[in-house]
């Protein structure tokens, strides 16, 4: 028998689902479920597979788990597993891809529609039972630069284009792509900032990207623009973005990620005005663990067969493979 661990905080009747679904098709697995990193106590010892997303992931976890061959990320992003230190080198990491192009995007127009109607106001205004109206902003006739062009920036270009948007890709490797209008160089960010009334930020959590949105590119971004995130919290330098807010260097900024989840109550964030925060939304959506499926079905019989290197989405391969 196999053991499969997973770790994931969504609500109970999701991670219920992994399950069920997994035994449907893999009945000679023995499975385990929990909610937090502090409960695999019980069952980490002799975990061999883990799925999981990277946000609930702590070091302790790989650390004392010495069977553990496999760990199948249930979202795209594998920073927070990947980087962790006691990670065994012979582990190999695959993720989830191709399946966020719409939840994801969806949440980008929502918060762009949010920042410029500025629903948070409308809210307030109902709480208090107050008859408030204000010019909204439009959508239309305004440019947006996209941080990060891989499937979900492909996804979600052409909806702003449509929009009746500017749309600019930012990318490390700049290509002509479908839906964009110009596509120029991560090292050119700074000098492009000044054209963008949103900033949508979708790079992944790289050595590279880490802090890319700091104070240097705040200001170089007008004082009308929005920010809005929905890659990784590390993207953004939360120091500098709170101070830009504060200080009016930019309009306002609608948050889906954090460097830190679930955002504790004492972060400042929750009070810099501005500011519009979302519990990591973006891809959490229904019927997610039906469209996640078919990668982790169709690679979880790979490694049962022994053919682990015939998976998909490997992003991590263990040391013994070689180059």
């Amino acid at each position: 028998m196999t053991n499969l661990l997973i770790l994931t905080e969504v609500q109970e009747a999701m991670r219920a689902r992994y399950k069920a679904m997994l035994l449907e098709r893999f009945p000679q697995l023995t499975i385990n479920v929990v909610g937090h990193h502090n409960d695999v106590g019980p069952y980490i010892a002799d975990t061999e597979v883990l799925l999981c997303f990277s946000p609930p992931m702590a070091d302790h976890v790989v650390a004392e788990a010495p069977k553990l061959k496999w760990i199948q990320a249930l979202g795209t992003g594998v920073d927070n597993i990947v980087d962790l230190p006691s990670l065994g080198k012979e582990v190999v990491v695959t993720n989830v891809r191709g399946i966020h192009g719409a939840p994801v995007s969806e949440a980008t127009i929502a918060s762009m529609l949010s920042l410029a109607r500025d629903l948070p106001r409308s809210a307030r205004a109902q709480d208090k039972s107050t008859w408030e109206r204000w010019p909204s902003q439009l959508l239309a006739g305004k440019t947006v630069g996209i941080l990060g062009v891989g499937l979900i920036a492909e996804y979600l270009a052409p909806i702003c284009k449509a929009l009746g948007m500017t749309v600019i890709g930012i990318s490390g490797t700049p290509r002509p792509t479908a839906g964009f209008d110009r596509m120029v160089a991560r090292d050119d960010l700074i000098k492009v900032a000044p054209e963008f009334d949103y900033l949508v930020a979708l790079a992944p959590l790289t050595p590279e990207t880490r802090g890319i949105v700091g104070e240097k590119l705040l200001a170089a971004m007008k004082p009308s623009s929005f920010l809005v995130n929905v890659a990784r919290g590390g993207v953004v330098d939360e120091p500098a973005l709170i101070k830009a807010l504060e200080a009016g260097t930019i309009a306002g900024a609608a948050l889906d990620v954090f460097s830190e989840e679930p955002l504790p109550p004492a972060n400042p964030l929750w009070k810099t005005k501005n500011v519009t925060i979302f519990p990591h939304l973006g891809g959490y959506s229904q019927g997610y663990e039906d469209r996640a499926m078919p990668t982790i079905e169709g690679n979880m019989r790979k490694f049962l067969a022994g053919d682990s290197k015939a998976m998909v989405n490997i992003v991590r391969k263990p040391a013994s493979w070689g180059d």
